[in-house]
Formats: structure tokens, C-alpha cells, sequence
């Protein structure tokens, strides 16, 4: 028997996670659930891998995981399958933008996280990942997006209505978890995606199933195909629930003539 959906990409902040950042006993009981069951749990997330990796030791997963929102696909957790970094020449640039601009920034290499308080302005002979932006002045969050859009060569996202994250042109959560199903030897089409942010809104739509949790940006609720309980009512619990475990039932409801 095989469910119709074979795999789960979970976001994690303001999806998995709840607003203390934990994944709730129930959440833990559905997500296991979905695993007895034989459903593919990945996380697909914004986060780094050592930030993420606690929450899937947690859940048990030793499935593929997509992190810095696809810049890194790993084939189990420290098995890395891909990695793709970002020009040092546009992370200077991007970094003279927060300084002229006076905003938070931060920068993922692949050997830290760097921002104001770590940031030595050494770009070249690091690994760069992913640059971010917070600010909730919205006409320089605006000006801003415009002149990363000149440069060219940048995936533009956030993971708040706040932020701005930026990964290498082509580079997005969907692509990741595209190359997660090539090595699962599953479709697309057997996805659920679930998130609440613009870095999940490729994903959302390219999925079999694109969920918004009911705490998501609008964009990404207009774009998905359900939308569910928010982040701290458990709405991953409710995606397993009614759209994953309920089509394994189905079909062996079938399979047995009730």
C-alpha cells in the first residue's frame, strides 16, 4: 500500500516550530505517524544544517534535508549531496548595502553565521551561502529589493515580512526539494509542502499539495492549495491528519471493500 503523497517538506520557523521555537508533543506524535506509515519527513528550511539538525535528531529523521532555503541538499544529516555558494564580489556588495543603509544584516558561510558583531570584512577565500536583511522601515526594505533586482544573478525571498534573504540565482527551496524526490525516486507530484513565508512559496507551488499555514504571508496563502491551523495550534498535526494519513486510510479502506 502506498500513500498517495510519499513525501512531507516541512519548513521549520513559524511552520514546524511553534513562537518558542519548539515542535509540540502533538506535532511530534503526527510526525510520527506520517514516518510508521512510510512518508518521507524532510525539512526544508532557511535555517543553517547545525541550527536545524537538533530539531531532526529530535524527530528522528535520518530522511534527506533542504537547508539555507536550498543552498545545501543533504542525502541523510551529515551526508552532503549539494552545495552551492554564492559570488564573494555580490556578498561585499550586499554588505556595503546594510552599511549604507544602517540595517541588520547577517551572512551564512558554511563556517559560521556573520553579522555586525562578527563581521572581520573578509569576503574572498569564504564559502558564502546566503545574505540576509531585517528592517521594518518598508521604503528601505523597497529601495533595497530594488538594487539587489539590478544586480542580477540573486534569488530574492524572506522568512518574515521583515527580512529580506538572498541565495544564488535558481537557488530556492523548490529546486532543493526536487533534487530530495530524485533521490528518493519519487514525483513532485507525490509532495506536500507546507510554510508561511516567501522562501516556501516556490516549493508551495510546485508541490503535489502546497499548504499555508494559517499564520503565512497572504502571497503564499493565495498560492496554496489548503491552508491550515497556524504555527502554535499544531497545523503541521492537522496537514498529516487530514491531507497525508487520511489517504493511506482511504486506500485501504479500498483495498479491503469497506
Amino acid at each position: 500500500m502506498i500513500a498517495k503523497y510519499r513525501l512531507l517538506a516541512l519548513d521549520m520557523d513559524g511552520t514546524l516550530l511553534n513562537d518558542e521555537q519548539i515542535v509540540t508533543p502533538k506535532t511530534v506524535q503526527w510526525i510520527q505517524k506520517a514516518v510508521d506509515a512510510g512518508v518521507h519527513v524532510c525539512l526544508s528550511t532557511g535555517r543553517s544544517f547545525i541550527t536545524a539538525l537538533p530539531y531532526a535528531e529530535q524527530l528522528g529523521l535520518e530522511t534527506p534535508m533542504v537547508t539555507v532555503n536550498g543552498s545545501e541538499v543533504w542525502r541523510a544529516p551529515h551526508e552532503l549531496y549539494r552545495r552551492s555558494l554564492m559570488d564573494p564580489v555580490l556578498v561585499k556588495r550586499m554588505y556595503d548595502l546594510a552599511r549604507h543603509y544602517d540595517i541588520w544584516f547577517w551572512a551564512y558561510s558554511t563556517e559560521a553565521v556573520h553579522k555586525q558583531a562578527n563581521w572581520d570584512g573578509e569576503t574572498e577565500g569564504r564559502e558564502w551561502l546566503k545574505f540576509g536583511y531585517h528592517t521594518e522601515d518598508d521604503e528601505i526594505r523597497h529601495q533595497l529589493l530594488l538594487q539587489l533586482q539590478d544586480m542580477g544573478g540573486l534569488e530574492i525571498t524572506n522568512s518574515s515580512p521583515y527580512n529580506l534573504e538572498i541565495n544564488p540565482q535558481g537557488v530556492n527551496k523548490a529546486a532543493g526539494i526536487k533534487e530530495v524526490c530524485q533521490l528518493l525516486g519519487i514525483n513532485m507530484s507525490e509532495v506536500v509542502a507546507v510554510g508561511d513565508s516567501l522562501n516556501d512559496l516556490a516549493v508551495i507551488q510546485q508541490a503535489g499539495l502546497g499548504v499555508a499555514m494559517g499564520n503565512a504571508q497572504d502571497t503564499v496563502k493565495q498560492e496554496a492549495d489548503q491552508i491550515v491551523a497556524s504555527n502554535n495550534e499544531d497545523g503541521i498535526a492537522e496537514v498529516i491528519q487530514k491531507y497525508i494519513l487520511n489517504e493511506v486510510q482511504a486506500s485501504a479502506g479500498g483495498l479491503t471493500g469497506n
